[in-house]
């Protein structure tokens, strides 16, 4: 991996194919709708969009196919179909609606899925809570039964706020249960329908990603979005060292532990330096490209741009990959090449896409001071 440069390209392009959602989720980025807004693009469009990806060179970057729902997405398997006779890999992510059903996972595995997300926030009544709509639980737990049982490689993605911080442990346990390999757990960004209190403290992302690396230990992959801390944690103990924490993290430790006992494994120790415009690019449902799905600062638009000129070309995304431009701690952290802070957060707290990441507790050592 450290020989892919993700100043020439992205390892992940995400392309919200559609706002269309039967789901109410609270934390979206934009309120559910059942059709496509004015200003998607269209299937010609997406194709001229997909096309220019092979110019980046092989190995091609993996196209994330999310939404809205994509199954919403008009001729989504056209579109699959396009992909795989362009041998460009590419993963999608379903909402869990009356749409995703066994045939259409069989389908899945047909055209060459990579691997498959679905979301799980927490046990049924979190879960239900955060989605919007009642019997989503039931209806996520057989669909992750349906992925395993039919081979496709899967993730759970969850996401962190307040209301669902408490159900970490148990999404653990279904996780390792179900014979899930991959969690990817994301922190929640003050965009579209996040809201206020529904933030965590300093303290308490600090607490968080330390569980996330000791659930590691029980043999699953983690990676977190929005929170790139959980790289400079990791480092921190790479030498082997007992993870400690605050209040919560030993909260959430001692649940895990009661359920599954003491990890057998290692934690991880490798990491993999993406963030927000460096290995990382998403575009909108109208073409417009921005460094990540949270940080709503346009870079260009694929309808009169080719994406690899935009990832390369742009002035914010080439000034953002470098951590010395950051202003403040994120700029004199003896990490900021590993974690540089969620540029999201630091964008919707401060305004400033190359500001502080107002997330993290650690002060650097080049300031004088101590974790």
């Amino acid at each position: 991996m450290m020989s892919y440069d993700f100043n020439s390209k992205p390892l992940l392009i995400f392309w919200e194919t559609t706002k269309a959602c039967g789901l109410k989720c609270e934390h979206c980025r934009a309120s559910a709708i059942l059709e496509a807004l004015p200003g998607e693009m269209d299937y010609d469009e997406s194709i001229n969009f997909l096309s220019h990806i092979r110019e980046f060179g092989k190995p091609y970057p993996i196209v994330i196919l999310t939404g809205g729902d994509m199954l919403r997405k008009n001729r989504i398997w056209d579109i699959m179909s396009y992909l795989g006779s362009q041998e460009i890999p590419f993963s999608v992510s379903p909402a869990v609606t009356d749409l995703l059903t066994h045939e259409v996972i069989m389908k899945f595995r047909k055209f060459g899925v990579s691997s498959v997300s679905i979301s799980l926030d927490g046990m049924k009544e979190v879960h239900e809570r955060v989605r919007g709509i009642a019997g989503v639980y039931e209806a996520t737990v057989r669909a992750i039964e349906d992925l395993v049982n039919a081979g496709i490689s899967m993730q759970i993605n969850t996401v962190v706020m307040r209301s669902t911080v408490g159900d970490l442990p148990q999404v653990l346990k279904l996780i390792i249960d179900k014979g899930v390999k991959v969690w990817e757990v994301f922190f929640l960004i003050k965009t579209g329908r996040g809201i206020d209190r529904e933030d965590l403290t300093p303290e308490e992302y600090e607490d968080v990603n330390r569980f996330l690396l000791f659930a590691t230990g029980y043999g699953i992959r983690i990676r977190t979005v929005e929170s790139p801390i959980y790289r400079r944690i990791t480092m921190q103990y790479s030498r082997g060292d007992r993870i400690t924490g605050g209040p919560l993290f030993e909260e959430l430790k001692a649940r895990a532990v009661e359920m599954l006992g003491n990890p057998p494994k290692e934690y991880a120790k490798s990491v993999i330096p993406t963030r927000d415009g460096f290995g990382i690019i998403f575009v909108g449902h109208d073409g417009e490209v921005y460094p990540s799905g949270f940080l709503p600062y346009s870079v260009g638009n694929v309808k009169n741009q080719s994406i690899v000129d935009i990832y390369r070309n742009s002035d914010l995304l080439n000034r953002i990959r470098n951590p010395d431009n950051l202003h403040g701690k994120c700029g004199l952290c003896e990490y900021r090449n590993v974690c540089g802070g969620s540029r999201a957060r630091a964008y919707a707290y401060t305004g400033d896409p190359f500001g502080t990441d107002p997330s993290c507790v650690y002060i650097p050592s080049t300031t004088g001071g101590t974790a």
